[in-house]
């Protein structure tokens, strides 16, 4: 029987990724962190000084803690945000349990450093399609939920992102770019290490649509409709892409819930 105020692996790993997935705080202790730093998808770093300016953040909104084994320090921190009137859990087994499960992993040191206020910063093209707000999507649903997302020019990308510290990406001669048959999803999924099966799906998808091979998944052609749809809504890049995330949500629940599911009508035709 779980413990009051936990959660499991098991049951977190179907949370991230979702739109309303809780904030995740990694509580480790600084020789724990050193020891392995990566991150579970999503995850900040906490230290207990910082709890209530965290607490203050989360504005009441869900949180689960995580330390090395699902004790005093995730505990702690968790019992410390409900008393600072923010639901919180602790993550059953800690850091340990969800890499023994061999759960999905974030290197924080491929991330660009963070902002004054603790956010990643990435840059890339005005006007986005495809690609261009399918990373952003994948980038806040599974690696900075806070992340700052900038549009550009083409020709100033490499010049915002000096001037930022940003990470500039789906654009030629970046890091975070396509390689090969690859899209820049595709690459970021790769060196995140994020092996979702749901996500892989949907690689295929946004590969296929981005880089006009309509043959690699039947639904290739569809959001090729919808981005080049929402392009024309919306003026706005960053009105684009909360319309988008709305869609990626859409598509990713489709990849991991329904990929086999047929639809037909009527659905409810009585027998004979």
């Amino acid at each position: 029987m779980a413990a009051p105020n936990s959660i499991s692996s098991e049951k977190l790993v179907r949370i991230i990724g979702t739109p309303r997935a809780p904030t995740l705080f990694d509580a480790r202790s600084d020789e724990d962190f050193a020891a392995d730093p990566r991150l579970l998808p999503g995850a900040m770093r906490a230290g207990e000084c910082a709890l209530t300016e965290h607490a203050a953040r989360l504005a009441g909104n869900t949180s689960i803690t995580v330390c090395q084994d699902g004790s005093r320090r995730s505990q702690g921190a968790a019992a410390w945000l409900r008393a600072e009137g923010c639901p919180s859990e602790y993550l059953e087994g800690g850091f340990n349990a969800w890499r023994a499960a061999a759960l999905p992993l974030i290197d924080p040191a491929k991330l660009p450093a963070s902002d004054a206020q603790g956010r990643t910063v990435w840059v890339t093209r005005s006007r986005p399609k495809i690609d261009r707000i399918a990373c952003p999507w994948l980038i806040r649903r599974f690696v900075d939920p806070r992340a700052l997302i900038l549009f550009v020019a083409p020709a100033e990308v490499t010049g915002v992102a000096a001037l930022y510290s940003a990470a500039p990406f789906d654009i030629e001669d970046v890091f975070w770019s396509h390689r090969g048959e690859l899209c820049t999803f595709d690459v970021m999924l790769s060196e995140f290490g994020l092996n979702i099966p749901a996500l892989d799906r949907l690689a295929a998808v946004v590969r296929g649509a981005d880089t006009a091979r309509l043959d690699l998944a039947p639904e290739a052609a569809g959001l090729l409709a919808v981005s080049l749809g929402l392009s024309r809504m919306y003026s706005d890049d960053l009105e684009q892409l909360e319309a988008g995330m709305l869609l990626y949500d859409a598509f990713y629940r489709w990849a991991r819930d329904a990929s086999d599911e047929p639809h037909n009508w009527p659905t409810n035709k009585p027998k004979a």
